[in-house]
């Protein structure tokens, strides 16, 4: 295994909300560095199966040697699809950690961060055709203030996508050092960068559509009793998945019987609980995340 692709968050806290059942089967729908998978099989007996997805193929120089553990590389969007092919009809628990792992963080070739000269990429699938150049350089001027504005939380997002198109006009802009200058966000502003270059991930990979995808998959294949355990890390997600937990629906909308008891499939466990001062100090980038785990009634 390779020790630095990514550093699990709230191990611990993660690992014992999920209640483990040792005969049980369990879905780790964010595979990565395999943190979180190892940790699963290390609470699970000989009849329990682990089936953990990651669309990069990358995440394979961590696979695990076990025959209680199935990996696959797809999009944790299709997580219903691939438990129908391999026979699975319901599951005990589930986990996603929907933080972008270190290891494409400081890839510099995969064009993740505005830390590295790169080409402007962003792809988690590598295989798919749609990178954060061909967003930047073929959107309009008007889609891509909404992204920039929706998806990084940009109140400047009109200002930089008129600069990126007045830029573009000139130059295509393929790499990440043409972003950076195209946009004319000073380089003291870092918090700035980071969300455009969050905007255009989201973008590039559909990361709000899978998660949508994934969490009805989960609530319909969670067995009474089984848990959910996710970690967010930024506002957009945290809020879906918050409202989806309390909820049971993607609008988030509650609904009451009669009486007005609350109808929902879940019984919320954690509710946003956060990585404590200590693992901080150790691993500063999990001060952005949050846990929520709920479980299926």
């Amino acid at each position: 295994m390779n020790e630095v692709y990514h550093i699990p968050a709230m191990l611990k806290e993660t690992i014992e909300g999920l209640n483990i059942k040792p005969e049980g089967v369990y879905v780790d729908v964010t595979f990565g560095g395999g943190g979180h998978s190892r940790a699963i099989l290390g609470n699970l007996g000989h009849l329990g199966h682990l089936y953990s997805l990651d669309q990069d193929a990358d995440a394979l120089i961590n696979a695990i040697d076990d025959p209680r553990w199935t990996f696959v590389h797809s999009n944790f969007r299709y997580l219903r699809n691939w438990l129908d092919y391999y026979g699975v009809t319901a599951i005990d628990g589930l986990l996603a950690d929907l933080g972008v792992s270190f290891h494409h963080f400081d890839c510099p070739e995969r064009g993740f961060s505005f830390r590295f000269p790169a080409p402007l990429d962003m792809r988690m699938n590598q295989t798919a055709k749609r990178t954060a150049a061909d967003i930047v350089n073929t959107y309009s001027e008007e889609d891509l203030a909404r992204i920039f504005y929706l998806y990084g939380e940009l109140n400047s997002g009109r200002a930089i996508a008129k600069n990126l198109c007045r830029a573009r006009s000139q130059k295509a802009i393929l790499r990440t050092e043409d972003l950076v200058a195209a946009s004319r966000i000073p380089a003291e502003r870092s918090k700035e960068l980071a969300r455009l270059f969050q905007a255009l991930r989201i973008e590039v990979n559909d990361e709000l559509g899978a998660l949508r995808d994934m969490l009805v998959a989960a609530r319909d294949l969670l067995a009474p009793g089984g848990r959910i355990a996710i970690l967010t890390y930024h506002s957009l997600e945290d809020r879906l998945v918050k409202n989806f937990l309390r909820s049971g629906n993607l609008k988030g909308t509650i609904e009451k019987d009669f009486y007005g008891n609350i109808l929902t499939p879940f019984t919320l466990i954690e509710k946003g609980r956060e990585a404590s001062p200590e693992e901080v100090a150790l691993n500063p980038r999990a001060r952005s995340a949050k846990l929520r785990i709920a479980e299926k009634k």
